[in-house]
């Protein structure tokens, strides 16, 4: 075993046995839900741990019509879920947006409110449709309602994805429908609820709404190629859905001040924006959205999941851009037929 790989192994043991990371961002959850005298399997009873499943962190007077949401930086992994996984918690923490909701955090001090999810991506996906399931990964049959065509699905990341982010399967055994539909009913519907009231308060305050949609990427193109150099991605890639999903003013602001802060900024390749960029962005309507993906080697060690200085300078430079954010005219993003 190479000296990388006992360093991982030790520190999975580590945070198994404690239910931290080295830096302390990994929430192990108790093993209390791994029996349930009501019946429920355990995968559907560790969803009480989830309770609230997100965190809004609302500013005192919101003083823009921007609301931030960061999906994927949930971090607590219940005791069930990792022993229904072939995954040790690291592995599974390679689809994690890692410490996103900390690189967004001065928002609501600004006066922008910020949505975060408390469960992981690994474990749920809200920036897809609520029913994108892949058939093969029940024991029993879907609901016909289900999208089981989308592109997402196929490629194994749908809203309970079969892999993590570099190909390889998550659970052990396959899955029972009820546990599927529990999650969706606790974990995607109650998202999406409060996301979707945040941005309705929003319009009604200034006549128009963007969604900030906050996200990081792995910093090379192929799985295990951390530090390479010639697959690299850039910095932060912005995606309006290719034109589609905001007001070019919004975009031209987010590019403009990134450019200025030092990192290299490339539109909607290979990362346009996803569902919830897609749902939320009518920009006829007054309803904007905008994704952010932040390369995680900007920030944090992606083999240790150990934060990096570079952390506290986005957090920064992010401050800066929810700033510029909210010094753009209100009624330039409202609808034309407002106007």
């Amino acid at each position: 075993m190479d000296a990388h790989k006992a360093h991982e192994a030790a520190q999975t043991q580590e945070m198994i046995d404690t239910g931290q990371s080295a830096d302390g961002a990994f929430e192990h959850g108790s093993g209390a839900a791994l029996s349930d005298a009501n019946n429920k399997t355990p995968l559907t009873a560790c969803l009480d741990e989830f309770s609230p499943p997100f965190t809004i962190v609302e500013p005192q007077v919101q003083v823009a019509p921007f609301v931030l949401s960061s999906p994927h930086s949930g971090r607590k992994y219940p005791a069930a879920f990792l022993e229904a996984s072939a995954l040790d918690p690291l592995s599974l923490r390679r689809s994690e947006d890692s410490f996103v909701d900390e690189i967004f955090a001065d928002a609501p001090r600004l006066g922008v409110p910020l949505l975060c999810a408390e469960f992981p991506r690994a474990f749920l996906d809200v920036n897809r449709e609520a029913f994108e399931l892949d058939p093969q990964m029940f024991e029993d049959a879907l609901p016909t309602y289900i999208n089981a065509r989308s592109h997402r699905v196929i490629s194994g990341l749908g809203t309970i994805a079969r892999i993590v982010s570099d190909g390889r399967e998550i659970y052990r055994e396959k899955l029972t429908v009820e546990d599927a539909l529990e999650r969706i009913d606790r974990l995607h519907y109650p998202y999406h609820e409060a996301l979707g009231t945040l941005l309705d308060a929003t319009s009604s305050r200034f006549g128009a709404a963007c969604l900030i949609d906050c996200h990081s990427m792995p910093s090379c193109l192929t799985p295990g190629g951390y530090g390479s150099r010639t697959r690299q991605r850039a910095d932060i890639i912005l995606g309006n859905r290719h034109g589609t999903s905001c007001s070019p003013l919004i975009i031209e602001e987010a590019e403009r001040v990134l450019t200025e802060c030092g990192y290299k900024v490339t539109r909607n390749d290979p990362f346009a924006g996803g569902y919830c960029t897609q749902h939320f962005g009518r920009p006829i309507a007054g309803s904007h959205s905008l994704q952010i993906e932040i390369n995680r080697a900007l920030y944090m060690n992606e083999a240790t999941f150990e934060r990096t200085q570079g952390l506290t300078e986005l957090r920064r430079d992010m401050g800066r851009l929810v700033e510029a954010f909210i010094e753009l005219d209100v009624d330039s993003l409202k609808s034309p037929l407002q106007k």
